[in-house]
């Protein structure tokens, strides 16, 4: 239950502005508490890491095999939360990196992620972790919510 609360605690305060207040007002962490996967070893299904402070849940980041048609064979970030308390202490850096290590063990040389359009400070985050939008959106529907997303690549290759 703890990385769900820090889940809507990050959602809370990072899409204000972005997504209606009642929405995000509304979600409650025992919704969300089955959602994570922490092991296996298949890449098809996701496996979430997390950043942990004394006890503390205080980030995670989701990984998989790409679930873009268009990307065979790439890796992908699916999601990269951390409790706002915690933000600019270098825990989005530190599992951003992990992520994209877990991601080349696996096998992948490339991957992509989606950001919600209007995310600037994901937008600055992810560019300056090497990422670049490649042109492509998508408009997702998430709990009865329209969303439109931007997609951004890297090479796993490389380091920033």
């Amino acid at each position: 239950m703890a990385v769900a609360r820090m889940h809507v605690r990050s959602w809370q305060a990072g899409y204000r502005g972005l997504i209606s207040r009642a929405f995000l007002d509304g979600l409650r962490p025992e919704d969300r508490a089955s959602r994570y996967q922490f092991g296996g070893d298949d890449p098809k299904s996701p496996r979430t890491m997390l950043a942990i402070d004394e006890e503390r849940v205080v980030g995670l980041a989701t990984i998989a095999a790409s679930r873009s048609d268009d990307l065979p064979g790439w890796g992908e970030l699916f999601a990269l939360y951390v409790d706002p308390e915690w933000w600019g202490r270098g825990v989005g850096r530190e599992l951003i990196g992990s992520a994209r290590a877990h991601l080349r063990e696996m096998g992948f040389r490339k991957a992509m992620l989606w950001v919600l359009v209007g995310n600037a400070r994901a937008e600055r985050f992810y560019r300056a972790d090497g990422w670049a939008p490649d042109g492509v959106e998508r408009r997702i529907t998430i709990m009865n919510l329209d969303l439109d997303e931007l997609r951004y690549v890297r090479s796993l290759e490389e380091s920033v």
